[in-house]
């Protein structure tokens, strides 16, 4: 069988974005893709193909491909895809246009959304892409693919799942996207889905966190994420789900926290829309703090014997290594649709595809340690 029958070819469409460009570099392990790196500039994806070809056990190639183009359908069709990834953000307020293209021209999709509504709303497309014979997969990033996947390991056993409690700090020094930091301020100071007996504001109230070193305590506020729908009704019990994020220095944390105060009482109508100079502004201080982030999961409910069960899981990234995680879900996707592992045809949320270990397997030669903590 020649090379160009057994390869998988995988579009990245913002593969030199910022977690894009990290997704290829980790592609460039599977021996048996041909990674074609796309996005509206073709000079700055020929210079990362460039860059990590010497290296490279996958074939690299780059492409023009303007995602938000009527022409999409034909570039699509040129490059003749297996999978195209969906890397460019934020997809708060995005639609479904490449999920849909994709399937019309049969091949599989995956993006690294985090967009609560969007990730969820996917399921409109499961019809469409069971009849095609395609998997379409959303929110293959650090929330709801690995989080959900924590959950999955740590509920083992338990009859009842009562609260799920999930949190993210970066590292201060750790590189931020633009993108990410539109989709943070997004829901800054607006209410957030809830399972429980209050009523969230993103961003409004902390709490603290303790992880392992050498991260140490952070401070964590509630955010927008797909868990928050997606978790309660997937486990026994309806489970009361939070999710928290925080930032390590503690004055922008508060900052944070302030600015959702304004934005509750209408003084800013959308944080979003002052991106780029807050950015600018934190990134005065990005020499300060660390380049340790981590995140955590906890989960507590009663044994099968009605015994009270509680488990805890963290993840710690150091040396400027925390941004390649929301990469693993759609690189760990993409070696098993290679290997032809069985994940099914229709379009879901990435919750239930991918196990603890799919994680772990993907994050060797980085900087990240998972493990089970005392709860």
């Amino acid at each position: 069988m020649s090379r160009a029958l057994t390869e998988h070819r995988v579009v990245v469409i913002g593969g030199y974005g910022f977690f894009g460009r990290r997704l290829v570099e980790r592609l460039t392990s599977q021996p048996n893709a041909h990674v074609i790196v796309a996005g509206r500039s073709l000079q700055d994806a020929q210079a990362l193909v460039e860059q990590l070809r010497p290296q490279s056990k996958a074939r690299l190639g780059a492409a023009v491909v303007d995602a938000m183009s009527a022409d999409l359908p034909r570039e699509l069709k040129r490059l003749s895809p297996t999978t195209v990834v969906l890397a460019s953000g934020p997809f708060q307020g995005q639609d479904y246009r490449v999920a849909r293209t994709c399937i019309s021209v049969g091949a599989n999709y995956i993006d690294l959304a985090d967009a609560r509504a969007f990730v969820v709303g996917i399921r409109e497309l499961d019809s469409n892409a069971k009849a095609a014979g395609v998997f379409v997969s959303s929110g293959a990033s650090s929330v709801p693919a690995l989080s959900s996947a924590a959950v999955d390991h740590l509920v083992r056993g338990m009859s009842t799942v009562r609260n799920i409690d999930i949190g993210i700090s970066p590292g201060n020094r750790t590189e931020r996207g633009l993108s990410t930091v539109k989709a943070i301020l997004s829901y800054c100071g607006k209410a957030l889905p809830t399972h429980g007996p209050t009523q969230a504001i993103g961003w409004s109230g902390s709490r603290r966190h303790r992880y392992p070193a050498p991260v140490g305590s952070r401070w964590l506020s509630p955010c927008d994420v797909p868990d928050l729908a997606l978790l309660p009704c997937r486990y026994s019990g309806a489970p009361n789900v939070q999710f928290g994020a925080g930032l390590e220095l503690s004055f922008l944390h508060r900052g944070m926290n302030a600015m959702a105060w304004a934005a509750r009482h209408g003084l800013v109508r959308d944080w979003s829309e002052h991106a780029r100079w807050l950015k600018s502004t934190a990134d005065i201080f990005k020499g300060w703090g660390s380049d340790a982030g981590a995140m955590h999961v906890s989960v507590s409910g009663h044994w099968s014997d009605g015994v009270e069960a509680s488990r805890t899981w963290s993840l710690v990234a150091t040396h400027g290594d925390g941004p390649y995680v929301p990469t693993l879900a759609a690189a760990a996707l993409i070696r098993k649709l290679a290997a032809g592992d069985g994940l099914p045809f229709g379009a879901m949320p990435c919750v239930g595809s991918l196990s603890l270990e799919d994680f772990e397997e993907e994050a060797r030669g980085l900087n990240i340690q998972m493990a089970e903590v005392a709860a």
